[in-house]
């Protein structure tokens, strides 16, 4: 793809290490499925052209960095030496996607240092995605203070955004692998039903299952409890709702504003079809597999 590139702008550089250019000069981007490099000239990209390929690959501007900053990048997505960090460190990487209209992303990233820590490093690998980078010594944000921070973030800057708080590492070679894995768990934040903004491996993990089961337990789902749910969309809100709050009757006809009279009547009738006991530990686990594997089928 960046050999096509190159057609279009002439004065592009092509190669498999990081052009020996100016920042001030070229925008350099990286194809990380083939390895690939291009800087292009500045005044050969308009704004809408430097967007594209914004998304695209992965955009590197060094002379905005500074060098701690610059190091991370170098090392989590360049190839570069790890950063110089003192020995026993532990670090995590939380992912965040940013979905709305054209935000100021320095304000943004002001923001969330504010609510974190000034300490904590900010790497943005497009205009609406990157990975804050975070030490164990540090004090550490905790799940429901992230979802605060994003209902703030959505006030103030009209956008939405999402969390991905992965494990502290110790740094090590298999650092940059451990990132991998964990952006893929972050990908499949797209099929888990409700507004989250906030993820945890915990929380993906049961789509993540869901999702690569095998074809026939699959089909089993989907004929026992996925049918019911594509009959009475109501009953698959009830029963997700009462497995997320722990089986709480109270709990869960509060939140969805129902009498608990109407709970356990929809509860009841969902054994009926399903001849499943939600009371039962291993009934409750299989239907909220069923749960997931049928947000994901909506979603795909």
């Amino acid at each position: 793809m960046l050999k096509k590139i190159l057609s279009l702008y002439p004065n592009a550089l092509f190669s498999a290490a990081p052009p020996d250019v100016s920042f001030n000069d070229h925008y350099l981007f990286y194809d990380e499925e083939h390895k690939e490099w291009v800087a292009i000239p500045r005044q050969e990209i308009g704004k809408k052209e430097l967007l594209l390929l914004k998304t695209l690959y992965t955009f590197s501007d060094d002379a905005t960095l500074p060098p701690i900053t610059k190091s991370w990048n170098e090392y989590l997505f360049l190839g570069g030496e790890p950063p110089a960090l003192p020995s026993g460190s532990k670090i995590r990487f939380i992912q965040f996607q940013i979905s709305g209209e054209v935000f100021d992303q320095p304000e943004l990233e002001s923001a969330i240092k504010g609510f974190c820590s000034e300490d904590v490093i900010v790497l943005w690998e497009n205009d609406h995605s990157g990975i804050i980078i975070e030490n164990k010594g540090k004090i550490s944000m905790t799940e429901k203070e992230f979802e605060a921070m994003s209902e703030t973030l959505e006030t103030d800057f009209y956008v939405k955004t999402a969390f991905y708080l992965g494990k502290y590492h110790e740094m090590d070679s298999q650092l940059r692998v451990l990132l991998q894995e964990e952006k893929e768990y972050f990908s499949y934040s797209r099929y888990i039903p409700g507004r989250l903004s906030t993820f945890t491996y915990e929380r993906i993990c049961p789509s993540y299952v869901a999702f690569h089961l095998p074809e026939k337990i699959k089909q089993e789902l989907f004929t026992t409890i996925c049918g019911v749910f594509n009959e009475d969309p109501e009953m698959f809100t009830t029963i997700l709702v009462f497995l997320e709050n722990n089986s709480n009757a109270s709990l869960t006809a509060k939140k969805l504003y129902i009498h608990r009279n109407t709970l356990q009547y929809r509860l009841e009738k969902f054994t009926e079809k399903t001849g499943i006991q939600l009371k039962d530990f291993n009934g409750a686990f299989t239907v909220y597999l069923a749960c997931q594997l049928s947000a994901i089928s909506e979603s795909l």
